[in-house]
């Protein structure tokens, strides 16, 4: 048995999040988590709200909250929403808990023991009219490197280029709109990542099986050049900077910077899981002096929190000379698009989480974006896409398969599985063929090639149709009683193996089908020996028919949704 550690990208408070940012990070994470606990394996999914730094405080004031009940509220809606889309995160913490401000203060020290922190007079852009300093996504203007008039102080959407304030070019002010702005000298903490950079790379050498995209972000950094990175701000929501265990001497009205942070809340949020239960020990899953040597640790983001994830993170955590258990995959991907544009949070552009689930069921939407998702390059969602893998995918060949043969066996052998007969030829090719899919799903699974996985999985479906069609049962009864009771039984265990291979994609109909026979929920992984496999269910088991798993989405709904949130247009 294995153990493995999962973290997702930490979601920003600000807001319930779009189906990009699902695609892109929490729901692979969470796809992989099922099947590597569904294997056995000890399986550990954390993830959190990211809580800090400007997006929660200009989210806060549009709402005409304090922040801390604004983080609060955010925190139970978002946690409520990843669990209704069937995110099995085995913890969803907060980046605001004390578990996080004592490790971050923690890790701040430690680096500074190391020579690795330094106090430096900066120059900030401070805005006049607000009476106060602007870091980061307080500041938006035109980016020095592509152009871009939307840049933000930290980063530009547009081409990824990490920035200051102080790179922008004809800035304003994101609280005002204010141009009355003036740079300011202010003093703050700076992590020396120039020192980092051959350790840094290194490390990153040694993943030669990470995904070409994250490689590809990470090497571009390093071979532009690392910089030292400021670490504090000046925001009054945050943790605040300390020293010695007590507030460090002239930053009293500073915190640190949410991306010195937020991933070191990963490991704060599986001690708040550990301090939840007295069985349970995060040491042993992040302290390599302490059992985490035998951990096997996957990250999950997108494309735009990599930088940070290869340069950012593993400075603090290989800088601080501490035995810190550190992510042996990154698995990055790019980005779902709505039509030719993104998604956005702060612009309402596209469906969000919440709003998806108004008007369709989870397993839908799930199975979409595991079958669309954005590995290779980025892809576009549109309604009618979504509408043609819903119907073909989940209506015409799963649900399909599993309704027939349920109500055919209600209808002919009395609602249970038959007895007579032994399997032929075609169950022998069945066999095969399901045996050597099997092989590769797993395998796909395994390698965390979701898009891959996705279609292996649907092969497996329409192994089942093809055999149902060629076997025909409805023919064989007439005349051959066993023969069509052989044909039955072969293929409900087959109907039972999906409930088995789906649940990691679409859980809520996976255990629907597993109802419809009496199974326990989540099931053990199947092995590859297909005979054995489909020879699974009792002779004379009784099974259900349930209603109909998936609803065909049609023309009209499609220009209902198309009205009510967008499309082409």
């Amino acid at each position: 048995m294995a153990r493995i550690l999962i973290t997702s990208a930490l979601p920003y408070i600000n807001g319930i999040k779009h189906l990009g940012n699902l695609a892109g990070s929490m729901l692979p994470a969470d796809v992989y988590a099922r099947f590597q606990r569904a294997r056995g394996h000890e399986t550990l999914y954390i993830c959190a709200t990211d809580e800090h730094g400007t997006p929660a405080e200009l989210a806060a004031a549009a709402a005409n909250q304090d922040v801390a009940t604004y983080c609060a509220e955010q925190h139970v809606l978002q946690h409520d929403v990843g669990r209704a889309f069937g995110l099995s995160w085995d913890h969803f913490g907060r980046s605001s808990s004390p578990q996080n401000h004592r490790l971050t203060q923690h890790f701040c020290q430690a680096l500074e023991d190391h020579g690795l922190i330094e106090e430096r007079v900066d120059q900030m852009v401070y805005s006049v009219d607000d009476k106060r300093f602007l870091p980061d996504r307080y500041v938006e203007g035109t980016c020095p490197h592509c152009g871009f008039e939307k840049a933000r102080g930290d980063q530009c959407d547009n081409c990824g280029n990490l920035l200051d304030p102080t790179d922008l070019i004809d800035p304003y002010s994101v609280i005002s709109g204010s141009r009355n702005i003036e740079v300011r000298d202010t003093r703050h903490l700076y992590l020396l990542q120039t020192k980092m950079a051959d350790k840094i790379r290194a490390w990153v050498d040694s993943h030669a099986d990470w995904p070409q995209l994250a490689r590809s972000i990470a090497y571009k950094h390093l071979d532009e050049g690392l910089i030292d990175r400021g670490i504090t701000r000046d925001l009054a929501w945050g943790i605040p900077v300390a020293k010695d265990g007590a507030p460090r001497p002239g930053f009293e009205d500073k915190v640190f910077y949410v991306w010195f942070d937020a991933p070191i809340e990963y490991i704060a949020a599986t001690q708040e899981w550990a301090e939840a239960s007295p069985d349970r020990d995060w040491k042993r899953w992040w302290r390599t002096d302490a059992g985490a040597e035998d951990v096997r640790y996957v990250q999950f983001m997108g494309k735009d929190n990599v930088a940070f994830h290869t340069v950012s993170f593993p400075a603090t955590i290989l800088g601080s000379e501490e035995p810190w258990k550190s992510v042996d995959m990154l698995k990055a991907f790019n980005w779902l698009n709505w039509y030719g544009g993104k998604f956005s949070t702060s612009n309402k552009r596209g469906v969000f989480m919440d709003a998806a689930l108004d008007i369709l069921p989870p397993d839908l939407w799930r199975w979409y974006l595991t079958a669309n998702s954005p590995e290779g390059s980025d892809t576009a969602f549109t309604w009618e896409q979504f509408a043609s893998a819903v119907n073909r995918d989940l209506a015409d060949v799963l649900g399909n398969f599993v309704n027939r043969i349920l109500k055919f066996t209600e209808s002919k052998f009395d609602g249970v599985v038959p007895e007579g007969g032994q399997p032929g030829p075609l169950e022998e090719k069945l066999f095969a063929d399901v045996s050597a899919r099997l092989a590769d799903l797993a395998e796909q699974m395994d390698a965390i090639e979701i898009r891959k996985s996705a279609q292996a999985l649907r092969a497996l479906w329409v192994v089942g149709n093809e055999y149902l069609q060629e076997a025909a049962p409805w023919t064989a009864i007439k005349t051959d009683r066993d023969r069509a009771a052989v044909i039955v039984r072969t293929a409900l265990n087959l109907a039972a193996l999906y409930a088995k291979i789906s649940a990691p994609f679409i859980p809520f109909a996976a255990e629907k089908i597993s109802e419809a026979f009496g199974l326990d929920f989540p099931a053990a992984w199947p092995s590859n020996d297909a005979a054995a496999e489909l020879s699974k269910l009792a002779v004379g088991q009784a099974i259900t028919v349930p209603e109909v798993l998936f609803k065909k989405i049609d023309d009209d709904q499609i220009a209902e949704w198309t009205a009510r949130f967008g499309g082409a247009d």
